[in-house]
């Protein structure tokens, strides 16, 4: 584990509630959410808030991981005395059963981020093709720097042609058999983290391979080694890094890599003039056409009375069209419902992930209209419109008239929306940060982020992600972790429902600066706006990188920093949390992020407590053998001190084998 200055911090959590007021429904510090809440209970419309106190108290087998649902001679719940009750019906004892239970959860979350990739990639090789012709190639210079990683020549090619090898090269990656790692992996880490993997023989080859191999291996009557059995999790979760590799790049090539754009979150940007089209989960492939299509119906919106056609984001699916489009974002995963209940929202086009089946329930109270468009995610009651890339601007126009027809049918005594909605400023991938570093530095521009650092100027560079988990109330534990983490001058950056959570409170604006960041960070930021005077909306507090999926942008910023430094990724200050996970995927997400040498913050337990073989795997020996390791803590100022001490202990770490070697006029050692 990181080493903490503060000697009462263990890997153990301290004794901070795992559900904070179980049988209290106010679960979320979003007033507009709260808001709704209240008219929810006023008219007996059952939310995601009356389910969860519903479930209190949830089953301890299952929160420690210590129930074995794999074959049906059970379930089995193992118990902590000797005898027969201590092992499964086979034979599994508690550290085998919560391996298999945890690695499952890794392999969940790599199916979902690689299937969000394959949708992408689809659709790419679709275009190459020349039979999808509603989209392009909106970004030739993220497409010829992706060929550039992966080896493949761009020298008098034309840019379809280039695209055709990088979509060849990553169908690879899903079904590869051949003796090689995965291209969009490997070609992305920092030599010693390929070094490391090689060693230890969690290199993937192929994401589907990796996937199907990991079930077999925790199938009844397979592994039953808790340490191999983890070290397959790990294989899974660099698949998991490597999809989102795949999603990433490929959304920039066909959706244009984001830049700074303003733009404004909560439930207020919901238009009651307005037809309003909430988009929900998570691949722009849709997302993408239904805007477009949108900003071509205005007129048929306005015959049926209304100014126009507003679309807004809810989740990740919301995170990618706010950074490229500037699209309003409405809301994240735990208050999907709540967008519906405002009543002016027309239609819910949704595609895949995170989205809730009761979204239907409570659209039957309203005259919503739900639409799914993928083949593996239908709800019943609602409404399915294939969406295909060879008609998907026509596609999108039928989305938008279900919604311009519902829009009809809207009653006005159900309106009820929240006045809360605040400014913000996103976009910011990797390539925008390095143009906004480049102004102060051209030739180096990441030594502007990692001199500050040596400075003492900041504390180093924290990754917020991961979901909400209602265990404490929506957004509560992403904006503890924050500003704890911003007040001692820690740089941060923002995935999925955690840079949602900033977006709806106003923390992702220049104003938020000024009321939270301490004294070096304001300093830094101010540095580079004076810097940067064509950003004339100033720099936010939080700097927004994506989607859940474009967490692989934040192993892009790691890695640049590990280079810069020269030094491998588990020597640099950087940290990540995921203040409320939830998801299969932010499981996955932090696994990778540990093998990655990232000391990773997780506020709500997963079942692995139930062997202390599996959690000293996870909090302890994981720094040995990889550098980073998980920090379970429940309490969130607490986990943010853990990440502070981390931090604290890394930048010391540096600066003493930095000293060293300009002393001795030597290379930087790298054996520590």
């Amino acid at each position: 584990m990181p080493r903490y200055r503060d000697l009462t911090h263990q890997a153990r959590p301290t004794a901070a509630p795992r559900v904070t007021e179980p049988k209290n429904p106010l679960r979320t510090i979003d007033p507009g959410a709260l808001e709704m809440i209240t008219k929810a209970q006023e008219n007996n419309i059952e939310t995601v808030f009356d389910r969860f106190v519903a479930q209190q108290p949830q089953c301890q087998f299952g929160y420690k991981g210590v129930c074995c649902r794999i074959c049906i001679a059970g379930p089995c719940r193992v118990k902590a005395e000797d005898g027969p009750a201590s092992k499964g019906i086979c034979g599994a004892t508690a550290y085998t059963i919560v391996a298999r239970n945890l690695v499952r959860l890794i392999a969940g979350g790599t199916a979902s981020h690689s299937e969000h990739a394959r949708h992408v990639l689809h659709t790419a090789y679709e275009l190459a093709e020349g039979r999808a012709p509603d989209y392009m190639i909106k970004s030739s210079k993220k497409l010829h720097k992706l060929a550039a990683a992966l080896k493949i020549a761009t020298l008098d090619r034309s840019d379809p042609d280039i695209l055709r090898e990088v979509v060849e090269l990553a169908y690879q990656d899903f079904g590869r058999y051949q003796d090689r790692p995965l291209a969009f992996l490997d070609s992305f880490i920092s030599e010693g983290r390929r070094k490391k993997f090689q060693h230890t023989n969690i290199m993937p080859r192929a994401i589907d391979w990796t996937v199907t191999e990991l079930l077999a291996q925790t199938a009844m009557g397979v592994d039953s080694d808790p340490v191999n059995i983890i070290f397959g999790g790990l294989k899974a979760s660099l698949a998991d890094l490597a999809g989102e590799y795949i999603g990433t790049t490929l959304s920039d090539v066909l959706f244009g890599i984001p830049e700074p754009v303003v733009s404004e979150a909560n439930l207020g940007v919901i238009n009651p003039k307005m037809v309003n089209i909430a988009v929900h989960g998570h691949n722009p492939v849709l997302s993408e056409m239904v805007v477009a299509a949108a900003r071509n119906m205005s007129g048929e919106a306005q015959k049926a009375g209304a100014e126009g056609v507003n679309v807004v984001g809810i989740c990740c699916t919301g995170n990618e069209l706010l950074m490229r489009e500037g699209i309003y974002l409405a809301t994240s995963s735990a208050s999907q419902e709540m967008a519906i209940m405002t009543g002016a929202l027309d239609a819910m086009i949704v595609d895949i992930q995170c989205i809730y089946p009761a979204v239907q329930q409570v659209a039957e109270c309203f005259h919503t209209k739900v639409v799914t468009t993928e083949s593996i995610m239908k709800i019943p009651g609602s409404q399915y419109l294939a969406f295909n890339a060879g008609t998907a601007l026509d596609d999108a126009r039928k989305l938008v008239k279900i919604a311009i027809d519902s829009y009809k049918n809207r009653d006005p005594q159900k309106i009820s929306i929240p006045d809360e909605r605040h400014k913000l400023v996103a976009g910011f991938s990797i390539e925008a940060l390095n143009e906004i570093f480049a102004k102060i530095n051209p030739e180096k521009p990441i030594s502007v982020l990692t001199n500050a650092i040596l400075s003492g100027q900041i504390k180093g560079v924290a990754q917020m992600a991961g979901c909400n988990n209602l265990k404490r109330p929506q957004d509560e534990s992403h904006v503890a972790v924050l500003k704890e983490l911003v007040k001692n001058d820690v740089f941060v950056v923002a995935t999925g429902c955690s840079a949602g959570a900033y977006a709806k409170l106003g923390l992702m604006s220049p104003a938020a600066v000024e009321a939270y960041a301490g004294e070096g960070l304001k300093s830094f930021l101010k540095t580079l706006e004076e810097a940067n005077p064509q950003l004339t909306t100033g720099l936010p507090l939080v700097f927004h990188i994506g989607s859940c999926v474009d967490n692989s942008r934040g192993m892009d910023l790691l890695t640049a920093m590990a280079e810069e430094l020269e030094v491998d990724t588990p020597k640099v200050p950087f940290v990540a949390s995921a203040p409320e996970a939830m998801h299969e995927k932010a499981i996955a997400i932090g696994t990778w992020a540990v093998t990655m040498g990232v000391p990773t913050h997780v506020g709500s337990m997963p079942p692995l407590e139930g062997s202390d073989l599996v959690y000293g795997i996870a909090t302890q020996i994981a720094h040995d053998v990889y550098g980073g390791s998980f920090i379970f803590e429940m309490d969130p100022l607490i986990g943010a001190r853990k990440l502070l001490d981390a931090l604290e202990y890394r930048t010391w770490k540096l600066a003493v084998h930095q000293k060293t070697a300009e002393k001795f006029n030597t290379s930087l050692a790298q054996g520590w």
